[in-house]
């Protein structure tokens, strides 16, 4: 295998985990803030019921999502 594919093949790792670290620290952001702020956030989207539940599945997510990153 040339060393091009190698280096490629690193910084395609580096630009991906750097990807999924900045989705996961997003999703956490917004776990939080519906966590912490839901009429906030029940102006931007209509649903109400699963709210509470849904904050605590994006926090943790994002969080286990930023871990993996």
């Amino acid at each position: 295998v040339p060393m091009a594919v190698l280096s490629c093949m690193k910084y395609l790792m580096f630009i991906f985990n750097v990807l999924v670290f900045a989705g996961g620290t997003c999703l956490a952001a917004v776990g939080v803030w519906v966590a912490v702020d839901p009429a906030g956030f029940q102006d931007i989207v209509a649903a109400k019921a699963v709210l509470s539940s849904g904050a605590y599945l994006l926090l943790a997510v994002g969080i286990a999502l930023a871990l993996l990153g």
